[in-house]
């Protein structure tokens, strides 16, 4: 997994991995959600929350307001 760079400084995000068609994000405490395309997130969220995990900023944010319950 790819450590989440945390810009803000305040993201209980640690960690990400991508996949083609998948996300899989790291909280702290260790817990792991999988959102993918074939999931309730979809394609359009789950790329968009690539792009944040590799900005390293933005995602939790994003996952609070679009796609909280939406993991796999």
């Amino acid at each position: 997994m790819e450590k989440y760079l945390n810009k803000s400084g305040n993201s209980p995000i640690t960690h990400y991995e991508i996949g083609i068609d998948f996300i899989i994000v790291r909280f702290k405490g260790g817990k792991d959600y999988i959102y993918s395309y074939k999931g309730k997130a979809g394609k359009y969220n789950v790329d968009i929350m690539k792009s944040l995990a590799v900005r390293g900023s933005g995602l939790s944010a994003y996952i609070t307001k679009n796609v909280k319950y939406s993991y796999d």
